[in-house]
């Protein structure tokens, strides 16, 4: 293939893949999600495989740039996912005995501006 039919591959590849991800519902994100952090430590296991057997130093260069671009996206993944399970968790309650800031309660006395008694 000449460098035009890639480029134009690549470029419809980026439109196509931009819609598809957009038109994902926030219910499906996080499954989707970890589908791809598997996609991408197969691909990172790959960049290492490759920067492991280069003999050329520019091939070399190429690939352990491949290795950084790969954690980065993984490990971003992951914190993507996380954030997107934080939503599904809900709030923690506090222990009984401590306000919302983590102090001790109160134990007698008028409540405060704004504090409901029990």
């Amino acid at each position: 293939m000449d460098g035009m039919s890639l480029l134009t591959i690549t470029v419809l590849a980026v439109f196509v893949g931009f819609e598809v991800v957009s038109k994902v519902s926030s219910t499906l994100h996080t499954p989707l999600m970890s589908g791809a952090n598997a996609i991408h430590g197969i691909i990172l296991v790959g960049a290492i495989i490759v920067a492991g057997q280069a003999s050329d130093p520019w091939v070399l260069a190429v690939a352990l740039l491949a290795v950084v671009l790969a954690t980065a996206n993984l490990v971003g993944g992951f914190v993507v996912t996380d954030r997107m399970l934080e939503m599904f968790r809900g709030r923690q309650r506090a222990p009984s005995g401590t306000d919302a800031a983590g102090g001790a309660g109160r134990s007698g006395g008028a409540a405060g501006a704004g504090e409901r008694r029990p």
